[in-house]
């Protein structure tokens, strides 16, 4: 297995990500905690009962002539095995009539559910298994917060030169769902801490120009470049 993610830059036509619901009302629903912790009965209940038609749609459309896979983000975390993406992707195809990718596998446990930014950044999810060469996937996850989870999904793609045309999660703050980082963004990035790009490409096995927006916007709104390097240095050290 790789210690390292493989990442690639974001084309800037890449889609923003579709998101279902909003936080509050995934979060409060009643089948959400036995969800996360991998009931896939609460799973159903609570994408049968969050999941967004119009969304649906407009995946639908997005993907006519495309014939996508949908793969989802098999993760899991401290309390069992995530079935929201799974199930999630399962609706989607069968409102679709799209493949469903099942074997790629998440291959180490970052617990991101809950973590700080930097803790997200510095646990780096690593995934396995076969992708086909040349066809297009549409990332299916529970929730996007920082975007990395789904950054270091689409490298595993596309390391395996497969395509990755899309995402979708079921939540997430609208401002995340931008995943494509501008070239002012990682100018602005570079301006401010470009010191440490050297370092932490040896560390995270890719450079500032693969970062989610989001990702970028974290360390942009960081005061100073020692902190990074110190915060993710502490928080490998709790991992």
């Amino acid at each position: 297995m790789h210690t390292k993610p493989f990442r690639g830059p974001w084309a800037n036509s890449f889609p923003n990500v579709w998101i279902h619901a909003d936080e509050s009302t995934v979060k409060k629903h009643s089948s959400y905690a036995q969800a996360k912790a991998g009931d896939i009965g609460a799973a159903v209940s609570l994408v049968a009962e969050t999941i967004n038609v119009e969304v649906v749609r407009q995946l639908e459309a997005f993907g006519t002539g495309k014939n996508p896979v949908l793969i989802s983000v098999h993760a899991e975390e401290a309390i069992g095995v995530n079935a929201i993406p799974e199930v999630l992707a399962d609706f989607l195809a069968y409102a679709t009539n799209w493949e469903l990718e099942e074997l790629v596998v998440q291959a180490n446990v970052v617990n991101h559910t809950g973590a700080g930014g930097f803790a997200r950044l510095s646990r780096q999810a690593i995934f396995e298994g076969e992708i086909e060469h040349g066809r297009n996937y549409i990332i299916v996850d529970d929730f996007i917060g920082q975007g990395g989870t789904i950054a270091n999904l689409r490298g595993h793609i596309l390391q395996q030169h497969g395509i990755v045309i899309g995402a979708t999660v079921l939540t997430g703050k609208p401002y995340s769902a931008i995943l494509a980082l501008s070239t002012d963004r990682l100018n602005e990035l570079r301006a401010k801490h470009g010191q440490i790009e050297n370092w932490w490409q040896r560390r995270f096995g890719f450079g500032f120009d693969s970062l989610s927006a989001s990702e970028a916007r974290y360390l942009i709104n960081t005061e100073d470049t020692d902190t990074i390097r110190t915060r993710i240095e502490n928080a490998d050290d709790q991992a």
